[in-house]
């Protein structure tokens, strides 16, 4: 009788047992895959047995994952297209024939999980017989050979993606591998980091787990393997130079070429010889890894587009024709700098937004005073758990700003004590440079996550001026404060007009605005500046301040690994409350600034008159009488009714 295939005979299940329990012979992943691993057409451009030799810099990064390596996290920041996913093959590969232990790969989502098993996995185990005899099943509708999970001799392998809490919870692996980490979420829907949560899983292997991250990376600052590249040992790769033998890695800024392309070479940073794309496969042969950042307990590897051995990625020239294609096209060029180049993108309006050279041109003037320039003052709040953040901010021409105060209130938000101090901070009177005293004019209060009925029962409170319950708005286009919708209903069910209205703050707009003032005041000259900070702010603000950047992927300012972004988001406040329906600053022209600082004068001069006249926006029209309607009578019409009401009366 012929046996049904996948069907475990005795001595099929003998000899994995005795597979499972032999003495393991010291041999590295890339020692096993030159020996056992095959190459499928269907995931790769070359077909038959691995050679590593083909790609050298790949032979350290798996053999960091072998039995006896003594590494336990690796992390490879590399171009696309070469071979870092077959790393993980590789390693996987070794883990199940070699040294069996329980082993999860990871994906971002579900889709990028299942074109992974589909055209990665599933052809590596049918063209590698030692990863398919290592299966304790190859049956496909059997329970230890599914899709997502593989029983193998002294092991399991689980199949996962980031996209559920779930799936990343109740396993425990003693081998992890991250694919494209750089595409995790920033956080699940419960709130937790997909990636602490995915380590977690190997802390029952407190001595002999290994982790392996790989990524192209993405947005600098938000970037995954950027953070684990920046504290790693940080090797790269260093070729010896054909001419003068200098060890020295490849960068794009070494690379020339003639106008019509008809020659690339690249240029020694010691001799200044030119190498041409031929001499590559010799140094690359030659090359070793060096590390930039010794005594670092994560390996990380950096390597580019340079390295693409002949046959196995683009040559040089048609990487600088893709570059020059990408000239003034945003788009283009974070993907060539992402894919090929492997480092991460940062927006041209971030680069000089950095906060140890913000924190640098600090001005000598004390918190709670308005230097001489500012001519009204609002103000931000940002609701947490345990304590409201408060940015004071002045305005002045053009709407320059100086910040004024930034402070944090310690206190549970459902409790009134933080309330009141709340209260008292933002009617305590600040004195301006000439002596007069100011308010804070506007405050606007972040009413998101679970505390927002505790920010509307202040708001409707009305203890400070013109207070504003806020939110912010899901487009990315939104205005910087829209018009705002009633929430409260009076006893009829109807829309109670002199209740709460919640207004959507735009804040990719705002953080925009204040992005490229920051960006474009860091070679100006104080006077000049229009943006402007106290040397007395507390030293966790300018950090705070920059704590995202933007992604042009989705439109949005994304928070940096490191710092609290609550400085950034109660500026974001302060501004949006000189929006403010009443205030309207970012609409007043010259006449409007100068009546301001007259009224300022008035109150130190004595005997001097205060303006009477209020600082309001002008319509660009003259405003017309409206027709007499229901709403709207004329005058005729009103006595009609007065008149009409005086003799029912009667």
């Amino acid at each position: 009788m012929r046996l049904a295939e996948g069907f475990c005979t005795p001595a099929h299940g003998l000899a994995a047992f005795a597979r499972a329990v032999a003495p393991r012979k010291a041999m590295s992943v890339s020692q096993w895959a030159d020996v056992e691993r095959k190459l499928s057409s269907k995931g790769s451009s070359i077909q038959g047995q691995w050679s590593t030799d083909r790609n050298p810099p790949l032979r350290e990064p798996m053999d960091c994952l072998s039995a006896r390596s003594g590494v336990r996290d690796v992390g490879l920041m590399f171009p696309i297209q070469f071979g870092k996913t077959e790393v993980a093959i590789n390693a996987l590969g070794y883990c199940m024939d070699h040294d069996p232990a329980p082993v999860m790969v990871c994906l971002p989502g579900e889709v990028s999980m299942n074109k992974w098993v589909a055209q990665k996995l599933n052809p590596a185990v049918d063209e590698s017989p030692a990863m398919k005899r290592a299966l304790t099943s190859v049956a496909s509708r059997d329970s230890s050979n599914t899709r997502t999970f593989k029983d193998f001799a002294g092991g399991q392998l689980y199949i996962e993606h980031a996209g559920s809490p779930a799936r990343l919870k109740s396993t425990t692996v003693r081998k992890l591998i991250v694919d494209e980490v750089d595409e995790f979420a920033n956080s699940l829907t419960g709130g937790d980091d997909p990636l602490d949560m995915l380590n977690g899983r190997t802390s029952a292997f407190p001595s002999t787990y290994q982790r392996l991250y790989i990524s192209t990376p993405q947005i600098k600052g938000i970037s995954r393997i950027e953070f684990i590249w920046l504290k790693s040992d940080q090797r790269r790769y260093h070729v010896p130079c054909p001419h003068c033998q200098h060890m020295q890695h490849l960068e794009w800024a070494g690379l020339h070429w003639t106008p019509d392309l008809s020659q690339v070479w690249y240029v020694c940073q010691e001799c200044g010889a030119h190498i041409d794309e031929h001499h590559k496969t010799e140094m690359i042969r030659q090359g070793r890894w060096i590390a930039g950042n010794p005594g670092a307990k994560t390996r990380g590897y950096h390597i580019n587009c340079l390295y693409y051995q002949f046959g196995l990625g683009p040559r040089w020239a048609d990487l600088v024709e893709m570059w020059r294609d990408a000239q003034n096209d945003p788009a283009k060029l974070k993907t060539f700098t992402n894919d090929r180049l492997a480092e991460p993108w940062e927006d041209a309006a971030m680069r000089n937004v950095k906060h140890d050279a913000i924190a640098d041109r600090a001005e000598p003037y004390a918190l709670r005073s308005a230097p001489a320039g500012v001519l009204r003052i609002t103000a931000g709040v940002d609701t947490q758990d345990n304590r409201l953040a408060v940015q004071i901010v002045g305005w002045g021409r053009g709407m320059a700003f100086w910040v004024l105060d930034y402070v944090e209130l310690m206190g549970d938000p459902a409790q009134n004590e933080v309330w009141d101090q709340l209260a008292d901070l933002l009617n305590r009177p600040i004195q301006h440079a000439s002596g007069a005293l100011m308010r804070v004019e506007a405050m606007a209060n972040d009413a998101g996550g679970h505390r927002t009925e505790d920010v509307k029962n202040f708001v409707r409170s009305r203890r400070v001026a013109r207070p504003l319950c806020i939110f912010g708005a899901v487009p990315n286009n939104a205005p910087v404060l829209n018009k705002g919708k009633l929430q409260d209903v009076n006893w009829r069910g109807q829309l109670d007009k002199r209740g709460v209205l919640v207004h959507h703050v735009g804040t990719v707009a705002a953080k925009h605005w204040l992005f490229s003032r920051l960006s474009t005041d860091a070679d100006k000259d104080p006077a000049s500046r229009a943006t402007h900070f106290s040397d007395q702010l507390p030293a966790e603000y300018f950090p705070g301040l920059v704590s995202e950047t933007y992604d042009p992927r989705k439109n949005r300012f994304e928070k940096r690994r490191g710092a609290r972004n609550e400085p950034l988001d109660t500026w974001v406040y302060a501004y949006a409350a000189a929006h403010h329906q009443e205030l309207r600053m970012h609409r007043y022209t010259k006449a409007d600034w100068d009546l301001l600082e007259k009224r300022l004068q008035a109150r130190v001069q004595p005997g001097a008159q205060e303006p009477t006249t209020d600082v309001q926006a002008k319509p660009t029209a003259p405003v017309q009488p409206a027709a007499p309607s229901r709403t709207n009578p004329s005058a005729r019409q009103w006595a009609r009714r007065n008149s009409f009401a005086t003799n029912w009366k009667r």
